[in-house]
């Protein structure tokens, strides 16, 4: 089993550009957080899309290593987000992934987002993770960066 402390180093070390923060990870499941201040905002007063569809993929990545181990390689295949509300302009955006269905090539899952405090969802996104070279991949980064 893949640990938040695991999937977090492996974020610093290959997405040290992210503004995602690992919040939780659980069996098929994640909770990511983006911090909103001035940068994620676009006119009107809103957390720009780019921003919410950064988090739903993020969270799919993050749920998907705790079913299959951290595979780097493994990519985005498709990603549709319905945005439902606008989000609070001074609350962090949270994404909470629940997978639906884990194979041997492909992993199927949704993410729910809010901004925080709020039980209204402000977008939901279904997402699909190809993996192709699963072990491989896994292997190689394991060796770069043992226990």
């Amino acid at each position: 089993m893949v640990t938040k402390e695991q999937v977090i180093k492996f974020m610093a070390a290959e997405f040290p550009q992210s503004k995602c923060l690992v919040e939780a990870v659980s069996e098929g499941s994640s909770i990511i957080r983006h911090r909103v201040g001035v940068d994620e905002l676009r006119p009107g007063g809103t957390v720009s899309g780019p921003v919410m569809v950064t988090v739903a993929d993020v969270a799919l990545y993050v749920a998907m290593f705790q079913q299959i181990g951290i595979t780097p390689l493994a990519v985005t295949t498709s990603l549709t987000v319905n945005f439902l509300r606008k989000p609070s302009s001074d609350k962090d955006i949270l994404g909470i992934c629940r997978l639906i269905k884990v194979g041997k090539s492909l992993v199927y899952g949704e993410v729910t987002l809010y901004s925080e405090g709020s039980d209204d969802p402000v977008a939901h996104a279904v997402g699909t993770y190809s993996i192709p070279g699963a072990r491989q991949s896994k292997a190689e980064w394991s060796s770069r960066n043992p226990e």
